[in-house]
């Protein structure tokens, strides 16, 4: 198996090369989508599944709502369609016919024209506000608590796999309450969610935070969000969660009866992930071997490779190896006995590297005699030699290990690259060296989108329960309050 380009020579060429060594995804026939390959879907299965199961425990019921949206609806709350109108995929025939110019080719429908055109969702709100609407009478209705997981389009023109691509996945949750406060809650639960995801599954510190009003999701009141620090210094937002006010009610007038009979308004969120937490993923932990998968995240838990010669020693290691692989599988982990007479054990244990599997077993002729088998963890790549008898509860204590390990790199990682400043000139080169760079800022846009385009840097969050501290702008030297995150951003 060839051999990836190493981080520090170019982390972008390693980054697309290892999504397609690992089998994780590819490009497709259709400009700027993917292809999300079984291994790298099976990973995002496994996202999919704890994420759905957080949702449920907190209240939350899975539905589905229609991927076109009538434009006039998409229209309906203007921050909302002005935000998103750019990225806009737009539907505007609902037919085909034969070219009478060229022979077998198809031509749009001129007749065929829609009256209204659809938008193909970028996100749910309009659709989901409007049948609300229908939904929503009194209090006894409220409140609605609904996910869904879905697809959506946004026409990027640059395009990365998992990163950024014109249609991904994800899921978006979008609740109706009868008071702010509730709201606010709602939003509040959703990001303690997602933070606990991304550190308990995923193995990745992240930055609880505020959006700033430029960075705000279109049509929110206010947006939090996690972010996530890469191996190259870049900042990657990991999850969203939007408190929405009453805006969309009053878009959409829903409204409901209180207890008393007043007609109020009806207040609302959004919040949500997408497969972009596999670009985190592989980013925040992989190596110049490949893949580093958190074993609550990895397809294959344990694999084991039998090296032998003949069929006579296959079948032994093989009678061997069957009640560890049961054994592992009763504690709920997925074991591969990998005996494939088509690749040498050489290219499997290169492969199972690369795929980022969390532990790897050999078991040869030597280990046969010994009653041993040779135990590999591949977040520090460190082998040993451990007894047959012992292995089933070895290796269960070696995934806890491995997986506490890689959030702890990772954590000590973000530790380290975090940096305070008080000064424009540290700024700049703070930012240029990568990482979080905390610095005041004196809340005005204005300076804000000064300091992006001189340094490209952006504000990722206002940390929540950040220590209110006074200080000087580093770009204006007007008084600041607080300091706040800069970085580089995915």
């Amino acid at each position: 198996m060839a051999k990836l380009t190493s981080r520090s020579e170019n982390y972008s060429q390693w980054y697309n090369e290892l999504v397609v060594k690992a089998d994780l995804a590819e490009n497709s026939e259709v400009r700027g989508c993917m292809v999300i390959k079984p291994y790298g879907f099976s990973i995002w299965e496994k996202m999919q599944s704890a994420l759905d199961k957080m949702f449920k425990d907190t209240g939350h019921s899975n539905a589905y709502f229609p991927l076109f949206i009538p434009k006039s609806l998409f229209e309906a709350e203007e921050k909302n369609a002005e935000g998103f109108a750019k990225e806009c995929a737009v539907v505007t025939h609902y037919r085909l016919k034969n070219d009478p110019n060229k022979e077998g080719k198809l031509m749009v429908d001129p007749e065929a024209k829609l009256e209204e055109e659809l938008i193909v969702r970028p996100t749910s709100e309009a659709i989901i506000w409007k049948t609300y609407k229908n939904w929503i009478q009194s209090y006894r209705d409220l409140p609605i608590l609904i996910n869904q997981w879905a697809n959506v389009v946004r026409w990027e023109m640059r395009t990365r796999l998992f990163l950024r691509t014109a249609e991904f996945l994800w899921q978006e949750g979008h609740t109706a309450h009868a008071t702010k406060k509730e709201a606010l809650e709602e939003t509040e639960q959703m990001i303690n969610v997602y933070s606990t995801f991304a550190r308990d599954l995923m193995a990745i510190p992240v930055i609880q935070g505020l959006k700033t009003e430029s960075e705000r999701f279109a049509g929110a009141e206010e947006t939090y969000c996690i972010e996530a620090l890469m191996q190259d210094g870049r900042a990657l937002q990991a999850g969203t969660s939007h408190f929405l006010g009453q805006n969309f009610a009053q878009a959409f007038d829903v409204k409901y009866a209180t207890k008393e009979g007043k007609q109020e308004f009806v207040w609302a969120t959004s919040w949500g992930v997408s497969t972009r937490l596999m670009g985190a993923l592989i980013m925040a932990h992989s190596d110049d071997n490949g893949l580093v998968l958190p074993p609550k995240l990895a397809p294959i838990h344990v694999a084991i490779v039998p090296i032998y010669k003949g069929s006579e020693q296959l079948e032994e290691i093989s009678a061997k190896v069957a009640p560890i692989k049961s054994e592992l599988e009763k504690h709920g982990l997925t074991v591969k006995f990998d005996n494939r007479d088509t690749h040498k054990p050489g290219f499997k244990f290169a492969e199972y590297e690369m795929k980022g599997v969390p532990v790897r077993i050999a078991m040869g002729p030597k280990d046969l005699e010994k009653n041993t088998v040779e135990v590999a963890r591949r977040d520090t790549l460190e082998k040993q030699l451990v007894a047959v008898d012992h292995v089933v509860s070895h290796i269960v204590n070696l995934l806890d290990e491995i997986q506490d390990n890689i959030f702890n790199r990772a954590k000590k990682f973000q530790e380290i690259n975090t940096h305070e400043v008080n000064d424009y000139d540290s700024f700049k080169k703070a930012i240029e060296q990568g990482g979080f760079v905390c610095a005041h800022w004196d809340g005005y846009s204005e300076t804000e989108e000064l300091i992006k385009q001189e340094t490209k840097a952006t504000i990722r969050c206002i940390p929540l329960n950040n220590q209110k501290q006074e200080g000087v702008c580093v770009r204006s030297g007007k008084p600041s309050s607080q300091r706040v995150i800069f970085a580089k951003a995915y």
